[in-house]
């Protein structure tokens, strides 16, 4: 992990409400933005701000999400997804996020990640399948 990843660094990721991120229990006329497919495309903001700020052998897995999700995204709606580092201990990072549609916020929280090194965690990966009696 690089020096360069400090507190008060942030990103923004735009996405569209597609079918694919809505609830259809309530059917097609109640579609809105689910809650976890906020809270992948939250993950997918903040892993990218750290990447920018990794060496090839890192990477980093979501570890805690604490999400206030306040109000409805209609289907098709852009939203707006803003990452910002608010504490780096180590190998751990977190964030508060911020999520807008066009017409209010809809979300905030927090989201913690943990720095990993790939090849490691391919071997601990390996290590607990031989465990498990998987091929």
């Amino acid at each position: 992990m690089k020096d360069s990843l400090v507190e008060g660094l942030n990103k923004a990721h735009h996405f569209t409400v597609d079918r694919d991120r809505t609830i259809g229990f309530m059917g097609d006329d109640l579609r809105v933005y689910a809650t976890p497919s906020l809270v992948r495309d939250v993950e997918e903001t903040c892993r990218d701000l750290i990447l920018e700020h990794m060496d090839g052998s890192e990477d980093s897995v979501g570890t805690r999400v604490e999400v206030n999700h306040t109000a409805p995204t209609l289907l098709d709606m852009r939203v707006e997804v803003t990452a910002t580092v608010n504490k780096v201990q180590g190998r751990l990072v977190s964030f508060d996020f911020v999520v807008r549609d066009g017409v209010e916020q809809v979300a905030d929280g927090t989201h913690t990640r943990f720095v990993v090194d790939k090849g490691k965690t391919a071997e601990r990966l390996a290590a607990k399948a031989a465990q498990a009696g998987a091929p």
